[in-house]
């Protein structure tokens, strides 16, 4: 299985608050070829940390792709498939990472229900 981690899911991932983290899905995540963490993630968590919204377990997110981690850019049919998804979900973060695990072949891991509702192969978090 190839995944991308919603953004509460890599906070999990990465320590903060673990404990929301199921060993089930822990230990699928642990044994999947590869992990993924969209930059459209990293966007939304540095604008809440840059609100004091968010205190990051991370100082740099150059740290993070050294664990082995795959960041993926934001193309443009990902743009546009978010844009042309029906409004199940409208924050526009979340419709990107539907967007991009369709468009590649992911599973999202997510603990939100409604993004499932897309269709995209999902793990529930």
């Amino acid at each position: 299985m190839n995944c991308l981690l919603d953004s509460h899911v890599l906070l999990w991932w990465l320590g903060m608050d673990s404990d929301k983290l199921s060993d089930s899905v822990r230990d699928a995540i642990a044994r999947a070829d590869q992990v993924c963490i969209s930059v459209a993630s990293v966007w939304e968590l540095e604008i809440k940390r840059s609100l004091g919204k968010l205190d990051l377990p991370v100082a740099e997110w150059e740290g993070v792709a050294a664990s082995g981690l795959t960041f993926i850019e934001i193309a443009l049919d990902d743009a546009v498939a978010a844009a042309a998804l029906p409004p199940i979900h409208r924050d526009p973060f979340d419709r990107m990472l539907v967007a991009q695990a369709r468009n590649r072949g992911l599973t999202l891991v997510t603990r939100d229900a409604r993004l499932l509702e897309y269709g995209v192969p999902g793990l529930k978090a």
